[in-house]
């Protein structure tokens, strides 16, 4: 026994070989994850300092901060920032007010309702691209579209939403695909309140909108800010949806900072000016996500 324990090597030599057989093991994915992340960002910032458009070879060199004060001075971005803060604001307004109704009303005892929570929660599961060409070609069309044919049930004049409303059918669109999701969490949120505590304010006289507003609404509020932060992350990089729909249009009057990025890498060809305009979109978003992890932080530790 006595030779055993002066052969085994001391402890602080064992912790010291696992650790370096960890880093040796998670190596080669931290490697590939930072020549995934930070090499496009490399590139990114080095085009927005050049001149460089595909369709003009002659315009070449440094460029220095041009790309950046032509972009930040031009109407178009501000449209589309002013576009984007727009169709933020709007589909989480949407999405965690009917969500919130929903969860509430899908907690309740009522026939049919798993089938009918499947319902509300299958839209979530669909692209995108899918969810846009559905909405133009099926339900938005101005003359086969199932709106249009409801509309002329009563006698009213079918609209072009697309074309008259872009910027609110676009939101409409999201607002759909991401209302489900905003469902399933507040729906589990809903279900964990503790039943007691709403039976007793049931038996001492409070209706149903003092329970929802007293008890319901504030358990609620960390789910809901969870919504918000994973929500705002992903609408900052709403594209498909504007690109099957309007393209942007008419003229920029649905245009986002994702759709302008990309009109003017792949439309009008200037990758200094995209680069540029990406490169202002990463600090942007990163200033939001610090916002909303720091806000989301604070209130989950209440």
């Amino acid at each position: 026994m006595q030779a055993v324990l002066e052969h085994s090597p001391p402890a602080g030599a064992t912790v010291q070989t696992a650790k370096r057989t960890g880093f040796l093991l998670l190596s080669p994915s931290v490697l590939i994850l930072l020549v995934w992340s930070i090499v496009p960002l490399v590139m990114t910032l080095w085009y927005s300092l050049q001149n460089y458009n595909l369709v003009d070879p002659t315009l070449h060199g440094f460029a220095g901060i041009d790309n950046y004060w032509y972009l930040l001075t031009d109407p178009d971005f501000l449209h589309a920032l002013l576009n984007t803060l727009v169709l933020v604001a709007g589909v989480l307004v949407i999405s965690i007010g009917g969500g919130t109704l929903l969860a509430v009303l899908y907690d309740q005892e009522f026939f049919g309702r798993g089938i009918a929570r499947i319902m509300v929660i299958s839209p979530f599961f669909i692209m995108p691209t899918v969810s846009a060409l559905l909405w133009k070609n099926l339900m938005l069309h101005p003359i086969y579209g199932v709106y249009s044919a409801m509309m002329r049930a009563v006698g009213l004049t079918p609209i072009d939403w697309l074309a008259r409303f872009p910027l609110m059918t676009v939101m409409m669109i999201v607002a759909w695909e991401w209302l489900p999701f905003a469902v399933l969490i507040l729906l589990t949120a809903v279900q964990s309140l503790d039943g007691e505590q709403r039976e007793a304010a049931r038996m001492d006289g409070a209706g149903p909108i003092a329970r929802f507003r007293y008890i319901i609404l504030p358990h609620l509020g960390r789910a809901i800010s969870v919504v918000v932060m994973i929500e705002t992350i992903y609408l900052l990089t709403i594209f498909a949806e504007i690109s099957v729909t309007t393209a942007g249009g008419p003229g920029v009057a649905s245009t986002n900072l994702p759709y302008l990025i990309y009109s003017r890498a792949l439309l009008q060809f200037d990758v200094g000016g995209a680069s540029a305009g990406g490169v202002v979109a990463i600090v942007i978003a990163n200033i939001v996500a610090i916002f909303l992890v720091r806000a989301v932080a604070r209130n989950l530790e209440a």
